[in-house]
C-alpha cells in the first residue's frame, strides 16, 4: 500500500493529500529516510512523522487498504511521542 493511503487508512493524518504534502515537504521519514507518498509500505517499517513541534516514531504493523475506526490503531505500534 501506498504511504500516504497508509498514513490516511491509519488514521495518522486527515487527509490523504496532507499525508501527500507532508511526504513531499520531508516530514514522513521511513526507515530514517525521506520516503515519497508512492512508497509501498510493508509490516516493520518503522515511520517517523513530523507534525509541527511534534514527531511520532510508529511501527507498521499491518498493512489493509480499509480498516475501521476501530481497527486503525491495529495497524501501526506507536514506539516514541515528542511533544
Amino acid at each position: 500500500m501506498r504511504l500516504d493511503k497508509f498514513l490516511k487508512v491509519s488514521r495518522l493524518m486527515k487527509r490523504r493529500t496532507v499525508a501527500n504534502e507532508a511526504c513531499d515537504a520531508g516530514r514522513v521519514l521511513v526507515n530514517s529516510k525521506p520516503a515519497r507518498a508512492s512508497y509501498e509500505v510493508k509490516p516493520g517499517d518503522v515511520l517517523a512523522i513530523r507534525l509541527g513541534s511534534r514527531t511520532i516514531r510508529v511501527k507498521v504493523a499491518g498493512v489493509d487498504a480499509y480498516a475501521t475506526k476501530e481497527d486503525a490503531s491495529d495497524l501501526y505500534q506507536i514506539l516514541s511521542d515528542d511533544r
